[in-house]
């Protein structure tokens, strides 16, 4: 991690314009120095703008992630103490915490990143987040034994996630089976979850999110371009009311450990009327795709084993998260 970059980062958060000679007197270094600095922001996507003879300022303020914020602001919510860490940038923070060894059971570690380059969505999709547009982080959580339900988990945060959103006034919040935060039939946010077994020993679930907080307009136009399904971002939902980065991030950290807590305890149950209350396309007509196979029907909502219910022809099937790509008929 480069110091330097990050506090000079820090010193452009403000939006404000910034000479160079300011930067490097702030820094201690050289006006070369600070345009080498401002490189390598940009070779991470960070789109430093630069005015000649005056300087250098972001397009707009940004509230960089701070660890011990969103811990305070997790723990004012009643969250207990974990590893949390806050990180520049990663590949993927579900990749790391995956990989890294597991928490002790009913423990949490907590990876957020500012920047990621391999970000991940189910199905293998990738995850596009331009710097300061959004909060993407995971959570790596171990179950001393296999709580009832388990491939319902993704259900449960998602109540989790979304009853945080509406907490705070962000009306019309949904969720769309399995893993998707939705707002007027867009995508808002999505989950990913990957679980890992060990042999004799506790299984542990990794949990990502990334959620839109303010997209600028040109990512959305690629998004569409792609064909990607339509999204939307809480500045949008919120008509501008959006809460800090920080304030946010320590809410769902809060949300998301209450609601591993609680399904260690009782499972799916407590969660399914709640979860079954945010469906967005329930009693619609939707469209399943699962390889080759494409199936009509009317949405029914989720079992107590968190599988997708549609109403196909006067009868009911059956349909798990795997490779199934759920969309509105019409």
């Amino acid at each position: 991690m480069s110091t330097r970059r990050d506090a000079l980062l820090a010193l452009l958060a403000d939006g404000a314009l910034h000479s160079g000679a300011e930067l490097a007197a702030r820094l201690g270094v050289s006006r070369a120095a600070v345009w080498k600095l401002v490189g390598e922001l940009r070779s991470q996507g960070i789109d430093v703008q630069s005015e000649p003879r005056r300087g250098y300022r972001l397009p707009a303020a940004v509230e960089l992630l701070d660890a011990a914020r969103i811990e305070r602001v997790a723990s004012s919510h009643g969250a207990p103490s974990g590893a949390l860490e806050v990180r520049f940038e990663v590949d993927s923070t579900n990749a790391r915490l995956y990989e890294a060894p597991a928490p002790r059971p009913n423990e949490a570690r907590i990876l957020f990143a500012e920047i990621q380059h391999a970000g991940r969505g189910r199905r293998g999709r990738s995850w596009v987040a331009p710097f300061g547009s959004g909060l993407t982080f995971s959570v790596a959580w171990a179950f001393a034994e296999t709580p009832p339900g388990l491939p319902a988990l993704g259900l449960a945060i998602g109540v989790a996630v979304a009853e945080t959103l509406l907490a705070r006034g962000a009306d019309g919040i949904g969720l769309k089976w399995p893993n998707d935060i939705v707002w007027r039939r867009r995508k808002l946010g999505g989950l990913l979850l990957q679980l890992r077994m060990e042999a004799g020993g506790p299984a542990t679930v990794v949990v990502g999110l990334g959620l839109n907080l303010d997209l600028p307009p040109d990512v959305r136009a690629d998004l569409e371009a792609r064909g990607a399904f339509p999204v939307t971002d809480l500045h949008e939902a919120m008509a501008g009311r959006t809460p800090g980065r920080n304030e946010l991030a320590g809410a769902l950290v809060a949300a998301i450990l209450a609601s591993l807590a609680e399904f260690t305890r009782d499972g799916f149950a407590r969660f399914a009327p709640r979860w079954q209350a945010l469906d967005a396309l329930a009693g619609e007509a939707v469209r399943v795709t699962q390889a080759d196979t494409t199936v009509d029907g009317v949405a029914r909502g989720a079992d107590a084993e968190g599988a997708l219910l549609v109403q196909v022809e006067g009868r009911l099937e059956r349909f798990h998260s795997g490779d199934v790509s759920l969309r509105p008929a019409s």
